[in-house]
């Protein structure tokens, strides 16, 4: 197991004050101080202990089910004519990456002597991953959920209950994501001393974008020994993954974010168009202010109000991105593009059908973009495939007339 340094000083990483460039931060009222603080200052210390470290390693590999495999995409490949790799996320228990972040957080919750567990989802990975780990600790858990999401994530809802969790609508806005968190944030100030809020992607208040991000590192450190044994070297040339919060992407790009010779492409939400005004692409439609107690980019009105997010996709229904990917973007480390929601169910189809694997809505925006990164022949690519397509199935039904 590669450790990441406790102290950061890599430019792309957070910086003891708990901001990434300019963004970051922890702008939260006065009821969440004690909670915040305690995490600041022992996430490092318990996440780094042996014990942690010990447990932690075990439930990802004989609970989870990692590593995931690193697979060569022979018939993708051929059909860009490059070399695609896909990291198998959407193989780890219950179906996406999010389970390495809340199996994570659970251990640390425990060791802080939280007996409460809450949560937001949006396609409802998170909140089935949040739920899978307190049935497993045994502790309670609520997760918050926008009502526009039961709908349409309906198989996940039906999960997190029979796993013993309370799903609670989040009925106010655009009752989507980020109306779900905003319930999260409401409930975690009324109850800041039994809680713990396991937040699913890299956004919030420092020290979560952090510590989301070390969790999910997992994967970019996989990425790197998978490549050698396969290729001989360690690094590819590119690595594709889709940004709603950005947990994935993070969790892919971080064991390459000081080679520059690694081309970053995180792949936003276009919706129906980038400027049809339903659309998820925050870094070409957002501007930098505080959002879910963390400064980064989001969607806004010109008076600062957040603007509703719109995507096909459940998982990047969000408005803005997390601190990291501001950054990211803002240094141009990496690369950001956007797919419609119709070319990630035209990338659905085809992963499906060339691969005979059936992505997440999610995930098949980051195949939507393969044409677009300017991959040769000799090129190497690793695409995270973040989750797999099961919950989408009513969409994916309804959508391609199936």
């Amino acid at each position: 197991m590669i450790m990441p340094s406790t102290q950061n000083t890599s430019p792309y990483q957070v910086n003891e004050h708990g901001y990434y460039g300019q963004f970051g931060g922890a702008y939260i009222p006065e009821m969440l101080h004690r909670n915040i603080e305690e995490l600041q200052q022992h996430y490092l210390d318990i996440i780094y202990s042996d014990d942690f470290q010990q447990e932690f390693q075990s439930l990802l590999k004989d609970y989870v089910g990692r590593p995931t495999p690193l697979y060569y995409a022979h018939r993708l490949s051929e059909h860009y004519k490059t070399n695609i790799y896909l990291k198998r996320e959407d193989l780890c228990h219950t179906g996406a990456h999010k389970i390495n972040n809340t199996v994570g957080q659970i251990l640390l919750a425990k060791r802080l002597g939280k007996t409460r567990i809450i949560a937001e989802t949006g396609a409802g990975q998170h909140g089935v991953a949040t739920a899978t780990v307190c049935a497993l600790m045994n502790l309670p858990c609520v997760v918050y959920m926008g009502e526009v999401d039961i709908e349409r994530q309906s198989p996940n809802v039906k999960r997190m209950r029979m796993l013993g969790a309370e799903v609670r609508p989040a009925t106010s806005g655009s009752k989507t994501l980020k109306d779900a968190t905003n319930e999260a944030m409401r409930d975690w100030i009324a109850n800041p001393t039994d809680t713990h809020y396991i937040i699913g992607s890299v956004v919030g208040p420092h020290p979560f974008p952090d510590m989301v991000a070390r969790f999910q590192s997992v994967i970019s450190e996989e990425m790197k020994w998978q490549l050698k044994e396969k290729t001989g070297k360690e690094l590819p040339d590119y690595v594709v993954a889709c940004v709603g919060g950005g947990s994935n992407a993070a969790g892919a790009f971080y064991h390459f974010l000081d080679d520059t010779s690694v081309k970053l492409i995180a792949v936003e939400a276009a919706g129906e168009g980038v400027h049809s005004g339903k659309s998820a692409a925050t870094t070409v439609l957002g501007r930098a202010g505080v959002l879910h107690s963390s400064r980064t980019l989001f969607m806004q009105t010109a008076d600062g109000q957040v603007v509703e997010p719109h995507s096909i996709s459940a998982g990047l229904d969000y408005p803005g991105v997390g601190p990291i990917h501001a950054h990211l973007f803002d240094t141009k480390r990496a690369t950001y593009l956007s797919a419609t929601d119709d070319e990630a169910l035209q990338a659905v189809l085809q992963l499906a059908r060339l691969e005979g694997i059936i992505p997440a809505l999610e995930s098949a925006h980051a195949i939507a973009v393969l044409d677009r990164i300017g991959a040769g022949p000799s090129d190497t690519v690793v695409l995270n495939l973040s989750g797999r397509g099961d919950k989408d199935l009513d969409t994916y039904i309804r959508e391609l007339k199936l």
